[in-house]
């Protein structure tokens, strides 16, 4: 595994298979590490000629964590969000986004196949939609 520096916080990665291949943007969900992306799962990805980067998000894992800004309380973001009432949030899917970004800037990677799971998949979807020319 290596570390980055991207968006202001360190990012920890790793990549299977070869560069040249076509590149894929693995993103895990809330509370998940890169780690429990299935080592078979991302094998076949390889064998079917993708290059496979897989990273931890921000607060998880080996990336940084932010505790400046206090552990998050879920519930009261749930019930808040039922009130119709706005959340308050150290940072935000877009801040999350901005990471990936950053690291596939720090990978020299101009566009990518995004794939996530979870919350991993609303942070694919803000790429897009945040920055939908890094999308293959």
């Amino acid at each position: 595994m290596t570390k980055t520096k991207a968006n202001n916080i360190e990012i920890e990665y790793e990549t299977f298979g070869d560069p040249l291949d076509k590149p894929l943007f693995l993103i895990v969900g809330l509370g998940s590490q890169m780690i429990h992306w299935d080592e078979e799962f991302i094998k076949t990805l390889t064998e079917r000629g993708f290059y496979v980067i897989i990273f931890d998000n921000r607060d998880i894992g080996l990336s940084t964590r932010c505790e400046e800004a206090g552990k998050p309380d879920l519930m009261g973001a749930i019930m808040a969000v039922q009130r119709g009432e706005p959340v308050e949030a150290p940072y935000s899917l877009d801040d999350m986004a901005d990471d990936a970004v950053g690291l596939l800037d720090a990978l020299g990677i101009e566009q990518a196949h995004i794939c996530g799971a979870s919350m991993g998949g609303m942070i694919a979807q803000t790429i897009a939609y945040r920055h939908p020319s890094r999308i293959l």
